[in-house]
């Protein structure tokens, strides 16, 4: 148990290593351990990430069936982002790395929609789901919910199950739509973090039952009179005023069209791929070497 490193709502991950005569050193892991009521989450898993191969993409390693599931992974050091943004054992993160990661986890989510056939939807995108290395590079994980959607009814793939999170789930998620549409919406939602550190859902500190949503304040704020003062009351503190206020509002209306309530208004990740590329040539970023597959 002292090696558990995480919880989700279809099993444990604990950090092991790998030795053996056909290693040619140590490898370090995550594994995942699931009961075995949760073979369609392992073989949804198992099914994308056999199947697609990429920088910004988790890579597992392989996996057991042996009285319980074992999906085994390249061990990513630096935990996920919502443990980063929230600030449990870590320093903040600078600007530059907040528009690298962002620029990273659409590059995933790019590669999923764009450049796989048939194409796949993540279906739980959020700041959980999204692992970061040892030099700050996002990699997209937890592939348990990801369903194939055909070329040609992207649009409209039509689920019996809601799966997801609240907080980053879109209004037609209720009806079981799924569509790739819905992972843009989620990004969204991790763009309005990435911004502000705050939670998906920001509960009122005066009363315990009030809470808003991300999407809702940032919409807020950026109808208000003077945007740019109301953004900057939900800018992340601990940025302590250093970042470009014009590249803010920028993500921010990004991100506002990530969530638009209509799915067809929404943007695709490669449109969003290339605002932050325009982004990160503005943005005093880390030389940092990119190979994309």
């Amino acid at each position: 148990m002292e090696h558990k490193i995480g919880q989700g709502g279809f099993g444990s991950v604990y950090y092991a290593e790998l030795r053996g005569e056909l290693l040619c050193c140590l490898q370090k892991t995550a594994i995942k351990k699931m009961g075995m009521q949760a073979t369609q989450e392992f073989l949804a898993e198992l099914k994308v990430l056999t199947h697609v191969h990429h920088l910004n993409l988790v890579r597992l390693i392989g996996y057991c069936v042996e009285n319980c599931l074992f999906l085994v992974y390249e061990f990513i050091d630096n935990g996920n982002l919502s443990q980063h943004l929230q600030r449990t054992g870590y320093a903040p993160l600078s600007w530059a790395t907040r528009v690298q990661i962002a620029l990273d986890s659409a590059r995933g989510l790019e590669y999923l929609h764009e450049h796989v056939v048939p194409v796949y939807v993540h279906r739980d995108i959020k700041s959980a789901n999204i692992l970061l290395d040892k030099d700050f590079r996002a990699k997209v994980a937890d592939f348990g919910l990801a369903k194939l959607t055909e070329v040609g009814s992207m649009s409209q793939s039509l689920s019996t199950r809601v799966a997801g999170t609240f907080g980053y789930m879109p209004p037609e998620a209720r009806y079981g739509e799924v569509s790739p549409k819905v992972d843009v919406y989620a990004f969204g939602v991790v763009l309005y973090e990435l911004l502000s550190a705050k939670q998906a859902i920001v509960r009122s500190s005066e009363s315990v039952s009030e809470s808003k949503g991300l999407v809702f304040l940032f919409e807020e704020a950026l109808s208000a009179p003077n945007p740019t003062e109301a953004l900057d009351e939900l800018i992340d503190p601990s940025l302590q005023g250093d970042y470009p206020v014009d590249s803010a509002l920028k993500i921010a209306s990004l991100a506002k069209s990530c969530t638009h309530e209509e799915p067809g208004m929404r943007p695709t990740m490669r449109s969003v791929v290339v605002a932050l590329m325009a982004l990160t040539a503005n943005t005093d970023l880390r030389d940092m070497d990119y190979h994309p597959f």
